[in-house]
């Protein structure tokens, strides 16, 4: 007769394996023991700083919204943590031309732009060619249509 822990051991590991398997939702690429991981780890001070996408270091993480966001120096990681607003990318990291369209697009943080002092991303190069061709409409356009998913909350947005 089989142990009633070796059954419990079993299910449990099948449950942690679906989780890892399915991912979580929004803009993560991993996890950490704060939680997902923000644009796939890359360093959303670094567009300010050094005006490159570049791949933060878990040695320098912060928490917030949800989220463990990682830098590339204890610099960054303490710029993002006195005003983390002025430094993430809107819309919770989301693409910014699919919320022309109201829909969530994870984002690839090598496709951005900096407008009027807020980092967006894109999803892709083609998204962003699209986004590009108006920008002042389009960022209206998906700053009201991410009001509608916030349920009327810019919260991220740094407004």
């Amino acid at each position: 007769m089989k142990s009633p822990h070796l059954l419990k051991w079993i299910l449990q590991s099948f449950f942690y394996t679906v989780v890892l398997l399915i991912g979580f939702e929004g803009i993560a690429a991993g996890a950490s023991p704060a939680g997902p991981v923000a644009i796939k780890g890359y360093d959303s001070v670094a567009y300010f700083t050094d005006e490159k996408a570049l791949q933060g270091s878990e040695s320098f993480s912060f928490p917030w919204h949800g989220m463990t966001w990682y830098f590339r120096t204890a610099k960054n990681r303490d710029l993002f943590a006195a005003s983390p607003k002025k430094y993430a990318p809107q819309y919770d990291g989301y693409c910014a031309w699919a919320m022309t369209e109201s829909r969530k697009a994870i984002t690839d943080p090598e496709v951005w732009r900096i407008v009027d002092g807020k980092l967006y991303l894109n999803c892709s190069r083609s998204a962003y060619q699209k986004w590009i061709k108006d920008l002042p409409g389009n960022i209206k356009k998906a700053d009201q249509n991410w009001l509608k998913f916030t349920g009327g909350n810019l919260k991220g947005q740094g407004k």
